[in-house]
């Protein structure tokens, strides 16, 4: 049997109605989501079923959402006897990697990243910071301009290594209008700027970095069952304590996930399950490791076919 990664989605992967069929069909989903409403004390299954988009878009509402939907199809693909031989998540689907790894309990995790997404919110006004993707150009390139910018107008990063040919920049929001110009005068393709509220991964986040340190020691890190792969490092993390260390960075600093990828390749990896809502990392695995399988597991349908495949396979 061919090694199997699963892959877990981060934000902006959120839609209305995502995990209903998943729910409605298996009683694991179903429990998961029982289980992050009552860890919560408020009903995020609702949230994630039923809307109204514009509360499911808060960050601190959109985390635990995409976490339990997450969880909620890993569940189910784990009951049906299908597991990872190693996992990966980008950004706040790191804690779903950390709960399939068996290092943070799902409860734990779905109120660490409620915590996370208001951390994230408070830590720099509204308006005062802003992402954008860029589209064609090399990572030096995008990081050497950002360097530049930052030296007179202000903080702006590259925090999302996503795939060849897409970078994501975060900073204050003028710097980040000023890097966008700069970057598509010297040949990007395409800089445009993306509807957020905070510039997630930068170094502006650091206060958020800070308060989130204080509730991961609150909480119990068990050593991962299978490996796990760090955004900051894009390396295997081999400890719960590690991990904690990282988790904390994670706020403030890039997500290396094109070297990520590369370490699940470099596993032996041959198949890959995006575990959760949307196929964005199904977008970037495929332009990464164009030789690897990429399937997802997000409703009844992709359920069926991800089930398909193995049953051919084996």
């Amino acid at each position: 049997m061919a090694k199997i990664a699963f892959l877990f989605p981060g934000q902006g992967s959120q839609t209305v109605g995502m995990g209903k069929e998943l729910s409605d069909k298996f009683v694991v989903a179903k429990r998961v989501f029982e289980e992050a409403d009552e860890a919560l004390g408020f009903s995020i299954s609702k949230m994630c079923f039923d809307g109204p988009e514009e509360e499911l878009r808060k960050t601190f509402n959109t985390q635990p959402a995409i976490v339990t939907v997450s969880i909620a199809a890993f569940s189910v693909l784990e009951e049906l006897g299908i597991r990872p031989d190693i996992t990966a998540g980008h950004s706040v689907g790191e804690y779903s990697a950390l709960v399939a790894a068996k290092v943070l309990s799902f409860s734990d995790a779905v109120r660490l990243v409620n915590k996370r997404g208001e951390f994230m919110q408070e830590a720099v006004p509204l308006g005062e910071g802003s992402m954008a993707a860029i589209l064609g150009m090399e990572r030096s390139k995008v990081v050497e301009i950002c360097s530049e910018v930052e030296k007179t107008i202000g903080v702006v990063q590259a925090v999302n290594f996503n795939c060849p040919g897409q970078i994501v920049i975060a900073g204050a929001t003028r710097a980040v209008e000023k890097a966008m110009e700069l970057l598509k005068a010297a040949g990007a393709k395409r800089a445009i700027s993306l509807p957020v509220s905070a510039p997630f991964h930068s170094t502006l986040l650091k206060p958020a970095a800070e308060r989130l340190a204080i509730e991961l020691d609150k909480v119990r890190f068990s050593d991962p069952v299978i490996p796990v792969v760090a955004n900051v490092t894009g390396k295997l993390m081999s400890s719960g304590a590690i991990i904690k260390e990282l988790l904390v960075q994670q706020a403030a600093k890039p997500v290396l996930w094109e070297d990520c990828i590369a370490t699940v390749v470099a596993s032996g990896v041959k198949v890959s399950v995006e575990v959760g809502p949307g196929k964005v990392l199904t977008g970037f695995t495929k332009k990464i490791a164009g030789e690897i399988e990429n399937l997802n597991v997000e409703d009844s349908d992709s359920l069926q076919k991800t089930l398909d495949y193995f049953r051919e396979v084996r």
